[in-house]
């Protein structure tokens, strides 16, 4: 009798890249878009200071599909999004 073993790959799922501080082509960076005291930049800070590992989690199972977006871009937006109404 012949057993059958099946193997699955499961590949850990990264993010897509996010990176705060980018620079661009055209303008050069985006703090020159924003006054230094612009509602971003705390919304930025404080989000940066929150424990997101529960968010992560729930990423990390997953294993199908494109990469999502970084979970700390998108709580940034969700917030400012709040914000702006």
């Amino acid at each position: 009798m012949v057993q059958v073993v099946e193997i699955y790959n499961i590949m850990i799922k990264g993010y897509k890249p996010y990176n705060p501080n980018q620079i661009y082509l055209f303008p050069p960076a985006p703090q020159d878009w924003l006054p230094k005291e612009h509602l971003v930049y705390f919304i930025s800070d404080l989000v940066d200071h929150l424990d997101l590992t529960v968010i992560h989690k729930v990423y990390e199972k997953g294993i199908k599909g494109q990469p999502p977006y970084h979970p700390v871009l998108m709580t940034k937006i969700l917030f400012y999004a709040y914000c702006r109404g």
